[in-house]
Order: structure tokens, then C-alpha cells, then sequence
């Protein structure tokens, strides 16, 4: 598990983005399971994150005519792999949110419809999860489940790489990247919450 964290304008979202695919990067290279992204036309591209990468968006990204139950299937059914009921409504479950199956993105809190985008990441079990800010908009109680969530996620060969505004969050990963005007200004191993402070409020004073 792997945290980005720095102050806002670092290149943290950026980073994500191409690291993830969404976007090419004008230099260098990403490798994702030996293939190289930035070598993929947008349909490749397209393809081989469908099958390997899970993204949870800071703007969730639900599709407002679908139900969450529909919303959470949806990237299974485009991979072409079984998203039956039980399946999709494990993952609801594992967030809180089996109750609320039958609402639409309108009808959720701001809280709920991340959850459901997390939930909708986690049923295709990617082999790298990106998560840009998940807890942003969840009370601490929420949040605490969504990070367990994606700690368990982070095991074996699966992996998570999470941007982050919170530090205690960012405490959970194995390792944090402290940006700086889109360069790497420290890495932490095992971090804690005041090392990763320190390390932001350095990144962020004047050069």
C-alpha cells in the first residue's frame, strides 16, 4: 500500500492519473503488469486497465440512471466477469451500504455515493487499486472502514495506491511519497502520522 500525500498543487492527482492510465505522460514510462501504458493506443489502454486496474474517483463517477446495486456491477459486466447478486451485494455490504442497493447517486449522501464507487472498484478485485482521496467525504467512523478495507486489499500480489489530504490515513500505507511541484521530495517507510507532518510541512515551505 502505498500513499501520495503533499500540499495541494503538489502533482498528487496527476501522478494518479497517469499512473493509472487515465492519462499519458509527455516523459518517461509506466509499467503496469510488464506493459508499458504509454506505448498503448486509448482502446489498449482502455482494455488492459479494465482487466487489471480499479480507480475510486474524488467525484465518484456513478452513472446517475443506475441503482448502486447497477452501479457496483457495472465494470464486472464491461470486463466480462461474473458480477452475480451475492457477489455485488458482498461488496455493498462490505461498506455499509446493502440497504440503500435500490437508490440512485441523488439519492445518496455525498458519503454513501463513495462508498459505493469504492464497493464498485473492489468487486472486479483488481490487481492495483488507485484511490484518489476515498475518505474525503466520509465521517471518521466510514472512513475507518474504507481504509480497512483497502489495507486488506494491499496484500499478496494486489496493491493500493492512494492519494491523500489525511495523514492518518496515509499512516495505514507501507510506504508515502511526499510530493513537491510534481517531483518526489521525501519517502517514508512504515510512516506515522507526525513523521508524515514534518515531512509535508518541509515540502510545503518556501524553497
Amino acid at each position: 500500500m502505498l500513499a501520495v500525500v503533499g500540499p495541494s498543487g503538489s502533482g498528487k492527482s496527476t501522478l494518479l492519473a497517469c499512473l493509472s492510465g487515465l492519462e499519458t505522460p509527455l516523459r518517461g514510462s509506466v509499467m503496469i503488469d510488464g506493459v508499458n501504458m504509454r506505448g498503448l493506443s486509448p482502446q489498449r489502454s482502455a482494455r488492459h486497465r479494465r482487466g487489471r486496474v480499479g480507480f475510486v474517483f474524488q467525484s465518484y463517477n456513478l452513472l446517475p440512471a443506475l441503482t448502486a446495486r447497477e452501479n457496483v456491477s457495472l465494470p464486472a459486466r464491461l470486463a466480462r466477469r461474473r458480477a452475480d447478486r451475492k457477489t455485488v451485494d458482498d461488496a455493498l455490504a462490505a461498506v455499509g451500504l446493502l440497504d440503500v442497493a435500490h437508490r440512485r447517486p441523488d439519492e445518496l449522501s455525498g458519503g454513501q455515493q463513495q462508498r459505493v464507487a469504492i464497493a464498485r472498484t473492489l468487486v472486479v478485485e483488481p490487481e492495483v487499486v488507485f484511490a484518489d482521496e476515498p475518505t474525503g467525504a466520509l465521517d471518521s467512523v466510514a472512513g475507518a472502514g474504507v481504509l480497512s478495507l483497502l489495507r486488506d486489499r494491499a496484500a499478496g500480489d494486489r496493491a493500493v495506491v492512494m492519494v491523500t489530504h489525511d495523514l492518518a490515513a496515509a499512516a495505514r500505507a507501507d510506504r508515502a511519497l511526499v510530493l513537491r511541484d510534481g517531483k518526489v521530495h521525501a519517502e517514508l517507510h512504515h510512516p506515522d502520522a507526525e513523521a508524515l507532518f514534518t515531512a509535508v510541512e518541509r515540502a510545503a515551505a518556501p524553497a
